[in-house]
């Protein structure tokens, strides 16, 4: 049958409950029982390390890197309908490397800014980690991008951690499962960030402003939200 109006079509969508829908990206390799498994893993961790933990003597830290584009103002915002709503965007492609990590216990971020997100940039911000929490362990948590375990970063661990025993390292590295980087509260962080930037798009009329916004929003704040307490010290029950 063919109707002479589109609406006809429109009202039969709606009967058969079709609608438009923007569609959603998917990561076919994911695992979710993998992701369990290593919740599992990190939350046993946790408990083996509660003591040292409460205390302050070991730090656990959740890391991950973001690359802040100029074209990363683009979005949805408010503003009125017969409006047309410009951000002024020279070049989408500026580009600005960021490391941050998330400490479990004070719910405190730590930003900065590199050239790239390289083994490089990754010992560099590291050795930073280390002066701000002196004399203490350190467990970091991350994805497992190839310069977080091999090259210039594996060399600095076995520079770091020596001949010690596990138990004993300065830093030791816990990687999340691949193809979930839902399992890192980071990743939220940085959501929340470009959220911003986009909610006071009117300020930022050069890429230097947008940097210095995402700096402010981030650096030496505070985080806590539900994906954070997937992580606790209670042991799994076998």
């Amino acid at each position: 049958m063919i109707y002479k109006s589109k609406q006809s079509y429109y009202k039969l969508f709606e009967r058969g409950k079709i609608s438009w829908k923007k569609t959603q990206k998917t990561n076919p390799k994911f695992d979710e029982e993998l992701v369990k498994k290593k919740t599992e893993e990190i939350n046993d961790i946790f408990f083996k390390n509660k003591a040292g933990i409460e205390s302050g003597e070991i730090i656990v830290l959740f890391l991950d890197e973001c690359h802040l584009l100029h074209g990363d103002l683009n979005g949805y915002v408010w503003g009125q309908s017969k409006i047309r709503i410009e951000v002024p965007i020279t070049n989408e492609k500026d580009r600005q490397t960021y490391f941050g990590a998330l400490n479990y216990q004070s719910k405190e971020f730590h930003v900065q800014s590199h050239p790239s997100g390289d083994g490089k940039s990754t010992v560099k911000f590291i050795k930073y980690l280390q002066h701000k929490y002196k004399n203490r362990k350190i467990i970091l948590i991350w994805d497992g991008a190839s310069y977080h375990k091999y090259g210039e970063f594996r060399d600095f661990l076995l520079e770091v951690n020596g001949d010690k025993e596990p138990d004993d390292w300065s830093i030791t590295c816990i990687l999340f499962a691949p193809n979930a980087p839902q399992q890192n509260p980071v990743e939220d962080i940085w959501l929340q960030a470009k959220n911003f930037l986009r909610k006071y798009w009117y300020l930022c009329r050069s890429f230097k402003i947008v940097k210095f916004l995402f700096e402010f929003f981030t650096n030496e704040h505070k985080f806590d939200f539900p994906k954070i307490r997937q992580y606790t010290f209670t042991q799994k029950i076998i």
